[in-house]
């Protein structure tokens, strides 16, 4: 499945999106936005597909929405636009019922990666960073800004400073900058990027899918909550899990077997 802006290609279990618009840095224009939408849903459905892979063609995950396309619509809609849009966030999973799928995605942010593109960035799950990769929030310069969910997963995962010193500057950040504020994961040489993000993918998909979801569904609902709640909500989550995923005991077995994939230590085998 392909369009000419966003390419979509399932390999086994896992789902490559590839945004596809190199001439633009390939910012998200309407169009792109509602491929991308049909392409979160399709993967969501899937029951083959266990995680995905987002990256860029060119030389930059992507700059962030066309504001060709956005800017004009945004000056006529007028400010009901926001409660309009509450359920639709640019992209797709940025916002709205997308937003809690809970099947991993993986970005492999291969260069540029700003204004909207750190939104989508930060949606994903673990992201992997080119050395080359640069990351900024530039809508400030241009009267805006986040409103897909970059102001509050910055926040969330990188801390009140960072997010504040990225917003209000709005100057452009390194990769190594980015590991350093917990915006990445690692960084890696940019040859080796794609090798590295499938390796991550590949210990993802040795563990249960079952399990997978179910630890992301949790994550998912203790932000944001007291922590007494917090431990309530794991709890209810976790031993949901233990006493009603019948692979728990088959698994167990391999692990007194030393017969899992990807154990290290004496007992090291391959993944």
């Amino acid at each position: 499945m392909a369009t000419s802006k966003v390419l979509y290609e399932k390999r086994g279990p896992v789902a490559y999106v590839t945004l596809n618009r190199p001439e633009v840095k390939n910012a998200i224009d309407v169009e792109t936005h509602d491929r991308l939408c049909e392409i979160w849903t399709d993967y969501r459905d899937d029951p083959a597909m266990r995680c995905a892979i987002i990256t860029g063609t060119g030389d930059a995950f992507t700059a962030g929405a066309d504001l060709k396309t956005h800017a004009p619509e945004w000056q006529t809609v007028g400010p009901m636009v926001g409660r309009d849009r509450i359920d639709d966030g640019l992209c797709g999973i940025t916002r709205g019922p997308l937003a809690r799928m809970y099947k991993p995605i993986v970005a492999a942010i291969n260069g540029w990666c700003v204004g909207h593109g750190v939104e989508l960035a930060m949606a994903c799950d673990i992201r992997i960073a080119s050395e080359r990769a640069q990351f900024g929030t530039f809508e400030i310069r241009r009267g805006m800004h986040p409103a897909d969910g970059g102001i509050v997963r910055l926040v969330n995962s990188c801390g009140v400073g960072f997010a504040l010193e990225m917003l209000l500057t709005g100057e452009p950040f390194s990769a190594e900058r980015a590991f350093t504020a917990n915006m990445v994961s690692r960084v890696v040489p940019h040859d080796k990027l794609m090798e590295e993000t499938e390796a991550v993918v590949a210990r993802i998909l040795r563990n249960d899918q079952m399990a997978i979801e179910s630890a992301k569904e949790t994550i998912l609902e203790i932000i944001g909550r007291p922590f007494y709640d917090q431990l309530r909500v794991e709890a209810m989550w976790g031993y949901a899990l233990c006493g009603g995923n019948p692979s728990v005991m088959q698994r167990s077995q391999q692990f007194f077997d030393k017969a899992d994939k990807g154990r290290a230590g004496a007992t090291a085998n391959k993944l």
